[in-house]
């Protein structure tokens, strides 16, 4: 293509343009869009492109030969479809025949109107050959003017019409209606078609359609008055050549890359959707861990303060029963009891004392325990039945149809079908419920992990681990107590006797507070990790996500903007 001086640096900005294009086809990784910007690349430089498409046997490569008016067959008019092959018919000082490719071939030759154009000679749209259509259809985004050619007497075949929708819906080029072999019909009936083909076109958003009724024959046998080509070529002088071509050419690739850009742009829109979709979704997610696990300790706390309470009532009672029974008058009389009327002496009734302290503690605290453990287990328990609910709930919104992102629709959907299935597993694995430190805290209890069924055992879980706590505080109280009244006599210091009992109860005491609060929060906290720990490829999909579509969010602006800006520049240089 010939690039006039004026617009030679817009000229540039486009291939600059098409390149970031294909640079953002390459992050996307379609290859069916990767082929199309690659054919918009590769054509960048073509001159202003008349691309002829139809059904075979309509009579395209008449017509390309009747408008060339050289007087000889460029296009070859076969009896049946022969080739598939595009031909693609540029300006030469000579004639010569290139095969680009196996579909495509490039003819030369010197005709004054293509030096202003190039005509791209397609397959029928209805042939049974292979690969027609497609390589009819890998040239539509490069052409600056569709010329659709029917039959004039049977303008109406669906093949035709679907194709035309192609066309027009998918990339809006511009299009004019040539109706061939008007020779083979009558003028009324001519006239109806006409009609007909103005009514379609209008239906499809063309509201001023361009229509040429021709005939090839009657313009080769030098009828030029009333072949129709006449019209055409006029329409083609004023709208086209005289040196508007580059101009209409610069603006027409604009549009086609701007076609691409926002065919891209929406379906990263649609991607941006899914995305922030699933980035609230595992927000959520998050929120209802934190949530549960707040709950959670704060029924802890509850039954933490449960515990003490009890504790301090039972102690405190005991305290004051042990005041009242090691004072003077108490041992005195004790003592005159067991020996002349058979009563406890101080060391059974010391002994007695012990085993009472035992049996309240454990009575009291077996209650509470299960009572504020019942509590924890049902937070525990909803925190792994809401999260699977909330994951088979999870929205989808960009579809493994969608034309450019099927793959990352794709992709989504297996990594969410994986979260599923392994959460729906972690659920039913009991391992998952317990750390290693139940080991130590409840041997007894670990070998029935086999009987249970993952999140349901948490209960029983819970009951051992704080029984495990609380009896091992009880116990050493009780041990403590045991030592301090082994050597007890009636001289011994009563004051020392309360001081030491009063030591051991608030060491208990301290110890119920920080153990249990301690294991039983680091116990929610590492069913939370482990939750969240399933989510690690949803989580690494979610990033890779962020990055990849600030990155096209970033080129298609920049291409956006670009090419904008030259297509309003060359329009006003026209």
């Amino acid at each position: 293509m010939i690039i006039n001086e004026n617009i030679k640096p817009h000229h540039e900005l486009l291939v600059n343009a098409v390149q970031e294009l294909v640079l953002t086809s390459d992050v996307i990784g379609h290859n069916e869009l990767s082929k199309t910007i690659s054919d918009i690349a590769q054509r960048i430089e073509d001159p202003f492109m008349f691309v002829i498409v139809g059904e075979v046997k309509a009579g395209k490569s008449s017509f390309i030969n009747a408008l060339l008016g050289s007087g000889k067959e460029i296009c070859k008019v076969a009896a049946s479809p022969m080739t598939d092959t595009i031909q693609q018919i540029v300006y030469g000082e000579k004639e010569s025949i290139q095969d680009i490719n196996p579909y495509l071939k490039r003819i030369t030759q010197p005709v004054e109107i293509l030096k202003d154009i190039a005509i791209v000679d397609t397959p029928g749209t209805n042939t049974i050959i292979d690969h027609h259509q497609e390589i009819t259809e890998s040239f539509i985004p490069s052409s600056d003017l569709i010329v659709f050619v029917f039959e004039s007497k049977n303008p109406y075949r669906e093949s035709a019409w679907s194709f035309f929708n192609f066309i027009n819906k998918e990339w809006h080029k511009k299009i004019v209606f040539v109706m061939q072999q008007k020779d083979l019909m009558n003028e009324a009936d001519l006239n109806t078609n006409i009609n007909g083909v103005t009514e379609y076109a209008k239906k499809q958003g063309i509201m001023e359609p361009k229509i040429f009724p021709v005939s090839a024959l009657l313009e080769q046998q030098g009828h030029t008055v009333i072949s129709g080509f006449k019209e055409i070529r006029k329409y083609i002088a004023d709208n086209i050549t005289g040196g508007q071509a580059p101009y209409l050419k610069i603006i027409n690739n604009a549009d086609t890359i701007l076609n691409v850009n926002k065919r891209i742009a929406d379906g990263v829109s649609l991607r941006k959707r899914q995305y922030l979709s699933d980035y609230k979704f595992r927000e959520n997610i998050r929120e209802s861990l934190d949530h549960q696990e707040d709950k959670t300790k704060r029924q802890v706390v509850i039954l933490v303060d449960s515990l003490l309470a009890a504790y301090d009532k039972i102690t405190m009672k005991k305290r004051n029963e042990l005041s009242e029974g090691i004072g003077f008058f108490s041992l005195l009389k004790r003592s005159f009891k067991s020996t002349f009327g058979g009563g406890q002496n101080i060391k059974e009734w010391m002994g007695q004392f012990t085993k009472d302290l035992e049996q309240d503690l454990n009575k009291h605290f077996k209650d509470k325990l299960h009572e504020g453990v019942i509590d924890i287990a049902d937070n525990i328990q909803n925190m792994g039945k809401i999260i699977d609910l909330k994951i088979r709930s999870s929205e989808t919104i960009l579809k493994d149809n969608h034309e450019i992102f099927s793959d990352i629709a794709e992709k989504r959907a297996n990594v969410l079908k994986d979260l599923q299935k392994a959460f729906s597993g972690f659920l039913k694995r009991s391992e998952n419920f317990y750390d290693e430190d139940l080991a130590k805290d409840g041997t007894s209890f670990v070998p029935n992990l086999a009987t249970g069924s993952g999140i349901a055992i948490v209960g029983v879980i819970l009951t051992t681990l704080t029984n495990g706590v609380v009896f091992d505080v009880t116990g050493g109280i009780l041990t403590a107590i045991g030592v301090l009244f082994a050597g007890v006599t009636i001289g011994l210091n009563r004051g020392k006797i309360l001081k030491t009992y009063e030591n051991a109860v608030a060491q208990g005491h301290s110890k119920i507070e920080e153990e249990i609060t301690e294991k039983l929060n680091r116990y929610t906290e590492g069913i939370k990790t482990k939750i969240n720990d399933n989510f690690y490829k949803f989580d690494k999909l979610l990033a890779e996500e962020k990055s990849t579509i600030d990155a096209l969010e970033n080129k298609i602006v920049s291409i956006e903007s670009s090419v904008s800006k030259v297509k309003s520049e060359v329009q006003e240089l026209m």
